[in-house]
């Protein structure tokens, strides 16, 4: 399976047609948002102000808009997220490729690489670097990139070891194509579904670990992330003095954009796994003739 094809099965499941709108609405926030509210950084009216009118989010603790905030802040925050899953997921299909498809010597040195980063505490890790490196998106990039790759890297070698005892791998070493030819052209294509998943994983966890660390006033606290806006509102005491507008748009969009990517990942797995998609419309048959005929269905693992 090619990417155009797993985009298209994705089209065609309800969950990852979802997911993928959810997505998609914060990726063209993201790119054109900022045309359509003013410079976030504007002191545009009093500071705490409510939701109205003239600022339909309200207003924040040093008075500015708190929709162009959360607008603005979709760019950066993305931007970082999706680059971190992508480097996460690169890093582990060369590192645990080479190690799955090579085995021997090379396989034990990259999997004690792999074993030394994830046995490192990759929280507290996370935070020493952060506060230790200058503070600005790329820092940010770099530390959840450093942190995350190695749990990446290791299921795609178990993934590579499993594939390379195939007959069609082995008939590729039999008819002498080059290593290269045989990982990027037999085994990578038949990992785009795991590695899809692996993504989508990375990139969730990164848009959490990035706010988080900004909210805790690790990153650059001058620019318009997700994260600085929370640090702003726990900052500025909004809790407190009840003013919940200043976080609670920021905490739907983590939540929404986190959904809408899980529903991407739910639709990865259904097109890996058909039959989780089948058990599940078999089971939504199952009850719904339970209730038109009043008998208790039995599924796997208990009563429904």
């Amino acid at each position: 399976m090619n990417i155009r094809q797993l985009f298209s099965h994705l089209l065609v499941n309800r969950k990852a047609r979802l997911g993928l709108c959810i997505v998609g609405f914060f990726v063209l926030v993201s790119l054109a948002g900022q045309w359509f509210v003013p410079d976030p950084t504007d002191f545009v009216a009093m500071p705490h102000q409510p939701p109205s009118a003239e600022h339909w989010l309200g207003t924040t603790g040093q008075g500015q808009d708190v929709l162009a905030q959360t607008v603005a802040g979709t760019r950066t925050t993305l931007m970082v997220g999706f680059a971190a899953g992508f480097l996460v997921v690169l890093i582990g299909a060369v590192i645990g490729g080479v190690a799955g498809y090579l085995g021997g010597r090379t396989d034990d040195l990259l999997s004690l690489l792999i074993n030394v980063f994830m046995i490192m505490p990759g929280l507290p890790l996370m935070v020493v670097l952060a506060a230790w490196l200058p503070p600005g998106p790329l820092t940010i990039l770099a530390v959840l990139v450093l942190t995350g790759w190695a749990w990446n890297a290791r299921v795609l070698r178990a993934q590579t070891l499993s594939l390379s005892q195939r007959d069609f791998v082995l008939a590729a070493k039999v008819s002498g194509e080059s290593p290269l030819r045989i990982v990027s052209a037999e085994i990578l294509p038949n990992m785009l579904s795991l590695m899809t998943s692996s993504f989508i994983g990375a990139t969730i966890y990164a848009i959490g670990a990035q706010v988080g660390l900004e909210f805790l006033g690790l990153g650059d606290i001058s620019k318009v992330t997700w994260g600085t806006n929370l640090y702003w509102a726990s900052n500025d005491s909004a809790l407190l003095l009840g003013s919940w507008w200043t976080f609670v748009p920021t905490g739907f969009c983590i939540a929404l954009l986190g959904f809408g990517l899980t529903l991407v990942n739910f639709g990865v797995d259904e097109i890996a796994n058909p039959r989780l998609a089948t058990e599940s419309l078999w089971v939504r048959k199952l009850k719904k003739h339970a209730t038109v005929d009043g008998s208790t269905p039995v599924v796997k693992g208990g009563v429904a």
